[in-house]
């Protein structure tokens, strides 16, 4: 009688364990969203961390889902079932800056998301093509206002996307500066940069983890960074701040999941990418491309987001912007 039970009982731990085995088979994998083109910072970032965190979570992809400045992809995220299991890798142009250039948004960044944990923080720098500088004897960004006052309309200047943060820092220069150029978008940071070498645009705000290894070639000329002094990374180049007063613009991006993610995955899901951003190996890997990892995770994150989400809807407001 006691062999019979043992028996039935492997059986029913042997079809529970089965079962388990479907469902798991069955279940989604982790999916990062990164609402850029591949190849830009987020992207890159974003492959980092599913690398690393791939121990604790299981599989990890990265989905490129480019558009609408970084709106299309998050927007997927935010009304995405649980089911799913999309993470975003959202930046200040989706959730704090993109918000206020529309109307008709099609997500709130503060009530459909979760934050798990910001990533990283880097001013964005002010370049153009070394060729294009030196040909129009522009040497640093008192230069370059100079030369859009003698030739305004002249000059392009390209962005990450309409609404993108580089978009932003276009548009307040232009407001500070009382200059005139225009904007041409483009589906991601690497576009823009290639557009910026190709010679269709003359110059780029863009974030400084993608322009740094150009700058140290010499391909690409820094003239100011958008921070309000200058950065480590690029020791003798200004602050724009400097010389246009009052020009302050950062760039950051996180992971946030849809608001529905139960508290516990959160906590899950902040703990294993903050190990990945640690680790030797990670942080190895965003310090070569001029980051450095940041700590804050969920409720902290979330802090961070309010206060930026209002800080764009003054500045953005203050300056007249808008989208095309």
């Amino acid at each position: 009688m006691m062999l019979a039970r043992q028996v039935v009982g492997s059986g029913l731990l042997a079809l529970g364990l089965a079962a388990g085995g479907v469902a798991a088979a069955k279940q989604a994998p982790l999916t990062i969203v990164v609402p850029y083109a591949a190849g830009g910072p987020l992207d890159k970032s974003a492959r980092i961390l599913a690398e690393g965190a791939q121990a604790q979570l299981g599989p990890v992809q990265v989905d490129n889902r480019p558009g609408a400045g970084g709106s299309q992809g998050a927007a997927a995220v935010a009304k995405a079932p649980a089911s799913e299991r999309l993470l975003v890798m959202g930046a200040v142009a989706t959730h704090a800056v993109n918000p206020w250039l529309s109307k008709d948004f099609p997500y709130d960044p503060i009530r459909d998301f979760k934050p798990i944990a910001l990533v990283a923080r880097t001013p964005n720098v002010l370049v153009m093509s070394t060729a294009q500088a030196d040909a129009l004897g522009i040497r640093s960004t008192t230069d370059l206002v100079k030369y859009l006052k003698a030739h305004p309309d002249q000059l392009v200047f390209g962005s990450g996307g309409t609404g993108s943060i580089g978009h932003i820092a276009g548009e307040m220069f232009k407001s500070l500066t009382n200059t005139r150029m225009a904007h041409q978008p483009f589906p991601g940071a690497g576009p823009a940069l290639k557009a910026l070498q190709g010679g269709s645009v003359a110059l780029v705000f863009d974030n400084l983890a993608s322009s740094l290894p150009l700058i140290r070639e010499g391909k690409l000329k820094a003239l100011g960074v958008t921070s309000l002094g200058p950065d480590s990374a690029l020791p003798g180049v200004p602050s724009i701040n400097s010389e246009v007063p009052g020009f302050n613009v950062s760039t950051w991006f996180g992971l946030f999941a849809p608001a529905s993610l139960p508290e516990v995955e959160a906590r899950r899901y902040a703990d294993a990418f903050s190990a990945a951003m640690r680790s030797a190996g990670g942080r190895k890997q965003f310090q070569a491309m001029g980051l450095e990892p940041e700590e804050l995770t969920l409720e902290g994150f979330g802090t961070f987001v309010r206060s930026e989400y209002n800080k764009y809807e003054f500045l953005i407001k203050a300056a007249k912007i808008r989208t095309q």
